[in-house]
């Protein structure tokens, strides 16, 4: 008697269609309802690995990593410049669709930061060039200057020291190396409020004062100090 073979059993034709359906690999453009539109590689439907996306309503433009469907690891985020061109608005790290990780925000022409990002807000070190040409390099926490830090004015008038929600705060000193002094001591919310002036490279400065910083004559000044300033530390903790 012949021995007949079974048939191999096959998955629904819909399944087959399916998967042939599925975005995978490189594609072409791929146009959304919106009008927005993607062109780069697919994995399971999603969006993932090297790809290009445009936003219709904006002009905006990502090139970069994706995985998943969202830009993660690293990518360029760019507006249209009014000149037939693109600006760039951020270069670096993302994840979840947040910058994350070392990245530069470009706020103008002349102001930009370049640092660490954490779920979309500056966080960790980084240094940020304003507009006026003031220099701020240290460390951020949620998107303001927390921690210690160093801001470099035009002048080279700097301070350094300690900073908490955007503002000087906490133990720092002030160098006015314009005319030859430093300020020690504590600040709150950008204000000195107890410290030490002294006479710092006067001689060598472009416009010292008319007279040096006279000698303090009490018995003890630094432990006077010390308790004015422990006094407004306290105040902040």
């Amino acid at each position: 008697m012949p021995h007949l073979k079974d048939p191999k059993p096959r998955e629904p034709l819909w399944k087959e269609w399916d998967y042939n359906a599925q975005k995978k690999g490189v594609r072409h453009t791929v146009y959304s309802v919106n009008g927005d539109e993607y062109t780069g590689e697919w994995q399971d439907n999603k969006k993932d690995g090297k790809g290009t996306y445009k936003w219709k309503a904006t002009g905006a433009i990502y090139d970069g990593d994706w995985k998943k469907g969202k830009r993660n690891g690293f990518g360029t985020f760019s507006y249209p410049d009014g000149k037939g061109g693109f600006r760039k608005d951020f270069s670096g790290g993302w994840k979840n669709d947040k910058r994350h990780g070392y990245g530069t925000q470009f706020y103008a022409d002349t102001e930009y930061y370049e640092g660490e990002w954490y779920a979309d807000k500056r966080s960790g070190w980084g240094r940020m060039y304003f507009q006026d040409g003031t220099i701020y390099e240290g460390e951020w926490y949620d998107d303001l200057r927390s921690g210690q830090g160093m801001l470099r004015q035009t002048n080279e008038n700097r301070y350094e020291g300690s900073w908490r929600d955007g503002k000087k705060n906490g133990p720092g000193k002030f160098y006015y190396l314009n005319s030859g002094q430093v300020f020690e001591g504590v600040w709150v919310d950008n204000v000195p409020k107890c410290g030490t002036m002294q006479d710092y490279g006067r001689d060598g400065a472009p416009g010292p004062t008319q007279y040096p910083i006279p000698e303090v004559k009490l018995d003890n000044p630094e432990a006077v100090v010390a308790e004015a300033e422990e006094q407004f530390l306290q105040d902040q903790d």
